[in-house]
């Protein structure tokens, strides 16, 4: 192992964030009257250890491999969420039970379709700015997308296409063809207005005609945004209750204060009174009364927040910036186009999670069931995220080779 490639600083922060999570686990589930709440962070030690084994597997695999295999990562991901389907067909279907322990394939489905992303725009570099590449990787991006939608899990959706939005950033891409990417969703959020969406579709229609796309994929964008922007009524009927209340709620969470509204205004409450130096490890009121919902897994920020206050709250995302930080460092000095466009899309995987999770716990973001990396319970997701280590630090390892 060449020790000057080794970045102890990215180790040294992921460690202290999942004994963060450990500490504070703790201290969301010591109160519980479930008597198996209690090993809840012992449990998490488990997944912390089998975790950086995982990060040291992929430390020490050439990446070379995960080039060769991108596309079998993807296949394998795409059947796993299919199973899972398959296997539950009643409520949500996202885990799979083995034991006493359950494994979401969605967490292997984030890696995998980063790592075949970034292998299809790597190996296109005379393409990258055709709209072809665009709609191939819209196409590797939906499929997975709606079987995890389908689950459902709107949240972990997300994720890939977060994933593939800065990738193409990343790849230089001209920010108004990746404003046409994103121009379908802009037109559902508008359609809830005809006023909004007619200005939205008029400004569209400059875009359109100011980046002068060729025939063929200037239809398309035309029929995808006047189709979404007619059909918005009837997608919002089809959305789930809770999806729906969810998203209402973050606009207003007065609206459902007792109900999809509850979460959020306890875990602002909790934060709100942990004020600046916090109450104290153990001292959590909101915790202890069991008015904060979900505190050991979706709200654990908002645990952080009560017991260590403004203080320990900021430390925790000063840890995130520097890993968030240290990673893009990483995706930039690669000279591999692969492991560049790899370490910026795990990257991104990281900061997207944080950013949704603390801001879902303050209000800024809708409740999506994101756990708080490296700090919620749950052995699916902390595998998925020492995984990103390890292969962030195998990519720094190498960064000189082409």
């Amino acid at each position: 192992m060449n020790k000057s490639n080794f970045d102890y600083v990215i180790v040294f922060c992921v460690l202290a964030l999942s004994l963060i999570g450990i500490i504070f686990i703790y201290s969301a589930t010591s109160h519980s009257t479930d008597p198996s709440e209690h090993f809840y962070y012992q449990r998490q030690l488990l997944w912390i250890g089998l975790g950086i084994v995982l990060a040291a597997t992929f430390y020490f695999i050439p990446l070379k491999v995960h080039e060769a295999m991108a596309y079998v990562y993807y296949l394998v991901a795409i059947i796993l969420l299919v199973l899972v389907l398959v296997t539950n067909r009643e409520g949500a279907a996202r885990w799979f039970h083995l034991g006493g322990f359950a494994f979401q394939p969605v967490e292997f489905t984030k890696l995998a379709l980063c790592i075949a992303m970034s292998r299809f725009l790597a190996y296109r570099p005379a393409k990258l700015h055709k709209f072809s590449t665009i709609f191939i990787g819209l196409l590797l991006v939906s499929i997975p997308t709606a079987l995890v939608i389908k689950q459902p899990d709107l949240g972990s959706s997300l994720v890939g296409i977060a994933i593939f939005l800065v990738l193409l950033v990343w790849t230089g891409m001209p920010l108004s063809r990746i404003i046409l990417v994103v121009s379908p969703v802009i037109s559902i959020i508008t359609a809830f207005h005809w006023l909004s969406w007619a200005l939205f579709f008029l400004s569209f229609l400059l875009l359109l005609y100011l980046s002068r796309p060729k025939l063929f994929p200037g239809i398309i964008f035309f029929v995808v945004n006047l189709f979404l922007g007619m059909a918005t009524p009837v997608l919002w009927n089809r959305l789930h209750e809770y999806q729906r209340l969810r998203i209402l709620t973050f606009l207003d969470p007065g609206q459902d204060p007792a109900g999809a509204g509850y979460q959020v205004m306890q875990s602002k409450i909790a934060i709100g009174s942990g004020g600046f130096w916090g109450r104290g490890l153990m001292q959590s009121t909101q915790t202890k009364l069991d008015y904060l919902p979900a505190q050991h897994t979706d709200f654990i920020y908002s645990v952080i927040g009560e017991e260590i206050g403004f203080i320990g709250s900021i430390a925790v995302i000063l840890l995130f910036a520097i890993v968030i930080f240290r990673g893009f460092i990483i995706a930039l000095k690669v000279r591999n186009t692969f492991y560049s466009y790899v370490a910026c899309g795990l990257t991104t995987a990281i900061a997207f999670q944080m950013l949704v999770n603390i801001g879902m716990t303050v209000g800024l973001m809708p409740v999506t069931g994101l756990p708080l990396p490296f700090i919620s319970y749950g052995g699916s997701s902390m595998l998925f995220f020492w995984g990103i280590v390890g292969l962030l630090l195998a990519i720094n390892r190498d960064w000189q080779e082409y």
